[in-house]
Parts: C-alpha cells; sequence; structure tokens
C-alpha cells in the first residue's frame, strides 16, 4: 500500500507583536514566526526594552522589522540578542539587507505593473519574498488585498503572502496563491492596533493548518 500524502506545511507569521502575551498566545497556537515593527512611524512600533521582554517569552521564529533603516539602527537591534531574522519594508538594496549576515525577508509591494521576475533575481539570496499590497505612499501594514492573480508562479524565492489578510479570507488566499507561508498582523487585531485579539489569532492558524490538509 503506498504511504499516504503528508500535509504541506504552510509557514505564518503574526506580525507587529508588542507584547508578551500575544507573543506567548502565537505561539501556544503553532505560528512559526513573530513579527515586531522597529519602524518609528507604525503604530505597532516596540522599543528596546520591550522587544527584549517579548524575545525572552518564545522560542519560535522571531523577527524584526525595518523600514529604511541605518545600518547602526539594525546593529542596535541585533546586539540586544534574540532575533533570528530581518524584514525589510522600505526600498532598501539586496546589498543591505545581506550586510547583516543574517537570513532577511524583502518586502514586495504588489500592482499590475510590478516586475517580480526582476525583484526575485534581484534579492536572490532572500530567504523569502513577503509580496504585499501597493498602497501609494505605505510601505505595508495597510490591511489591503491586492489582485491574487497577480501572484506569481516561477518565482525562485519562497513567496509569503501579505495584505488584508483575516481569518475569513485566508482560505481563499491560499487557495489562489498557493504561498509558501502567510503574514498577518491587522486582520487578527481589535480596535487597538496594540494588541492582537487572541480569538482571531486563534481562529486565523487553525485556518491556516486545515489548508495544509487541503491543498495536499
Amino acid at each position: 500500500m503506498a504511504a499516504s500524502a503528508q500535509p504541506r506545511h504552510i509557514w505564518s507569521k503574526i506580525c507587529g507583536i508588542t507584547n508578551p502575551a500575544d507573543a506567548e498566545w502565537a505561539a501556544a497556537h503553532g505560528v512559526d514566526a513573530i513579527g515586531l515593527n522597529f519602524s518609528p512611524a507604525s503604530a505597532r512600533r516596540v522599543d528596546a526594552a520591550a522587544a527584549v521582554e517579548i524575545l525572552q517569552s518564545v522560542r519560535c521564529t522571531r523577527v524584526a522589522l525595518f523600514v529604511d533603516p541605518r545600518q547602526a539602527e539594525v546593529d542596535a537591534v541585533l546586539q540586544q540578542g534574540g532575533i533570528d531574522m530581518l524584514q525589510f519594508h522600505g526600498r532598501e538594496s539586496a546589498e543591505f539587507c545581506r550586510s547583516f549576515g543574517m537570513p532577511y525577508m524583502k518586502a514586495l509591494r504588489v500592482r499590475g505593473d510590478t516586475d517580480l521576475a526582476a525583484l526575485d533575481a534581484a534579492y536572490g539570496d532572500a530567504w523569502a519574498l513577503l509580496l504585499d499590497a501597493y498602497v501609494e505612499g505605505q510601505t505595508g501594514g495597510t490591511g489591503q488585498t491586492f489582485d491574487w492573480r497577480l501572484w506569481p508562479r516561477q518565482l525562485e524565492r519562497p513567496g509569503v503572502l501579505a495584505g488584508g489578510l483575516t481569518p475569513d479570507n485566508v482560505a481563499q488566499a491560499i487557495r489562489c496563491t498557493r504561498p509558501f507561508g502567510v503574514d498577518v498582523a491587522g486582520g487578527v487585531e481589535g480596535a487597538d492596533k496594540r494588541r492582537k485579539d487572541q480569538q482571531k489569532v486563534a481562529d486565523f492558524l487553525a485556518v491556516v493548518k486545515r489548508m495544509e490538509t487541503e491543498l495536499t
């Protein structure tokens, strides 16, 4: 008898974590990674003291997010310890992203004229590419989806889907794109952007887990 197919794992990340309780809840429900936002313009920004407390509370992959930072800003965060991966959401070059000697994700904002093949090649040493919605003047965290029909089928790098995902639409998003992984921030929050809604987090991760079996 042939062995049954194993479910294909869908990598998951909850971004914009600002406190240990939310980090621990996500980790307890099987998330692969949490993201800490160090962009000064973000409502979800964490400072060094808060970051240390969060990073000590969980052992899943811990990602530090930046938007067009100076090298010293990234170095200061890394010197605190506990970061496993970097994520860049601005106009950072591949040379800059790789200069820290750590795995990194590069966020790309997707619209109809985005040359994803060229960007895939340009960031050839990225751990993954995070594909997010293009909104003029914003670098991410918009809560908006992009046209999932634009999802590229021939990426060399793993593709992580972001932008407007929620527990209600993530199943359809995964069916349309079949990504390596999914990334959510606002879609699992309530009115307070600095707090995750625990039920939404649990529901989101449960749907992702269910989709692993569906796509096998």
